[in-house]
């Protein structure tokens, strides 16, 4: 059951990984004893080195009683920015309990190619980690499946096609305004998810392809911050709910 938290923590730049990248962890300020939240892993998209984007939506999901860890990863490395993801992953299940969370109610989510990595792990599960290690959901966002690059050979959706990984729940939310990628998008990949007899829900908000993470693309700033019109807004929040309607197993 979602409980929603009067107020949120904001930890800032906690170094992660062998590469000295960082993360913000942000949680409820107050929790039950003995009572875990559930953990989400929030992976940005492009460009590399931004999950101040993800800030708002960061403390909106914390606020729906979560753990959210956004970790900056470089999309632009030469492995496709892998390595990062798994020792973000690495870090995340290491340290969720410490941090307040509970480790058995894992979240992986994405925006962009972000949410294409976090469902290209869940299809292929060695991409992340050797122990078989499976999240409870995954939640994609504004993402594009059909997309190849250096991060995702196959797409996902040719990996969808030839995965044996066990099924977990799938959350999808995407901007029917979304000019970057085009709702088209995840209604294919929803609809192949349930051919293949994966649990699917897509959520289509009337906004754009920042919208979905809270967050707008500034012009003169160069860079999506947080978000201020309506549409935005109110596409963050749903998200918000989703993550924890995610966790939560609603």
């Amino acid at each position: 059951m979602v409980r929603l938290a009067e107020r949120v923590e904001v930890r800032r730049g906690v170094r992660y990984g062998s590469g000295g990248l960082l993360l913000d962890v942000y949680r409820p300020a107050a929790r039950e004893p003995g009572v875990g939240w559930p953990t989400v892993l929030l992976w940005h998209g492009r460009p590399a080195v931004s999950r101040t984007v993800l800030a708002a939506l960061g403390r909106a999901a914390a606020s729906q009683g979560l753990l959210v860890l956004a970790p900056d990863w470089r999309t632009d490395a030469a492995d496709g920015g892998w390595g990062g993801l798994r020792e973000s992953l690495a870090f995340a299940r290491r340290n969720a309990a410490g941090l307040g969370g509970d480790p058995h109610r894992f979240v992986l989510a994405g925006w962009s190619v972000g949410g294409r990595a976090a469902l290209a792990a869940a299809l292929r599960p060695s991409a992340l980690s050797t122990d078989g290690w499976r999240p409870s959901a995954v939640v994609g966002l504004g993402s594009n499946y059909r997309s190849a690059d250096e991060l995702m050979h196959p797409t996902v959706m040719d990996e969808l096609a030839a995965s044996v990984a066990s099924p977990v729940p799938v959350w999808l939310h995407h901007g029917t305004r979304d000019v970057v990628v085009d709702v088209a998008r995840s209604r294919e990949f929803a609809a192949a998810l349930e051919v293949c007899g994966w649990q699917v829900s897509l959520t289509e908000s009337d906004s754009d392809h920042a919208g979905v993470v809270l967050a707008e693309y500034d012009r003169a700033l160069g860079r999506c911050r947080g978000a201020t019109a309506d549409h935005a807004v109110q596409a963050g929040e749903v998200t918000a709910r989703l993550l924890a309607r995610a966790a939560f197993g609603d």
